[in-house]
């Protein structure tokens, strides 16, 4: 059996399609999916009003009580996970993964992981240069723009050891082997 685990952080940009896509494999998959939040993390959640579908759907997840707490870092390191998945990413975590720190539950875990042969995917929301759309938490649409310090990280991060940067929520079906038929949005 599959296992994965999943960190969240705070980013509301990406969050409802990231966390559809997980449901989604969970509900279609025998996948083991353990989830983690980022101080952040949990905010968004609540911002978003995700909180109580989390505790429906992911009622064992863990959050953040330090850089090493719960630890998760271990795990990683001698391959009980499949792979780590951060999704998505805030351009302050990218920044701090990029730069080598590791003073968050998440930004730890990505920085020790890094030392196993685990593999590392994440999916930075600030990724392409110019304007794009995102929702607010009410779900009025809005046009951000992305800072050049930000796409500069999230392409440094592409260049690191053991990670794969995603482009979208949609590639988690693929690096856990969901095929077409099977993914949401598809009348089955």
């Amino acid at each position: 059996m599959k296992r994965i685990a999943w960190g969240i952080t705070g980013s509301g940009d990406l969050i409802h399609d990231t966390y559809d896509v997980m449901v989604d494999i969970k509900n279609k998959t025998e996948i083991e999916i353990m989830v983690f939040l980022s101080k952040e993390g949990e905010t968004v959640m609540k911002w978003y009003h995700m909180w109580d579908d989390i505790q429906r759907d992911f009622p064992n997840f863990k959050i953040d009580a330090g850089p090493n707490s719960p630890f998760i870092a271990g795990p990683l390191q001698v391959g009980y996970y499949d792979f780590l998945l951060i999704a998505p990413a805030t351009a302050n975590s990218v920044a701090k993964m990029v730069h080598g720190i590791a003073d968050t539950l998440v930004t730890n875990t990505v920085s020790q992981t890094a030392k196993g042969d685990t593999p590392i995917y994440i999916l930075p929301v600030d990724q392409s240069r110019g304007t794009v759309k995102t929702y607010s938490p009410k779900g009025r649409e809005m046009e951000l723009k992305m800072r050049e310090v930000d796409v500069s990280n999230s392409e440094k991060l592409a260049q690191m050891e053991n990670i794969t940067v995603l482009e979208s929520p949609d590639e988690i079906y693929d690096i856990v082997g969901v095929s077409q038929t099977l993914r949401r949005n598809t009348k089955l």
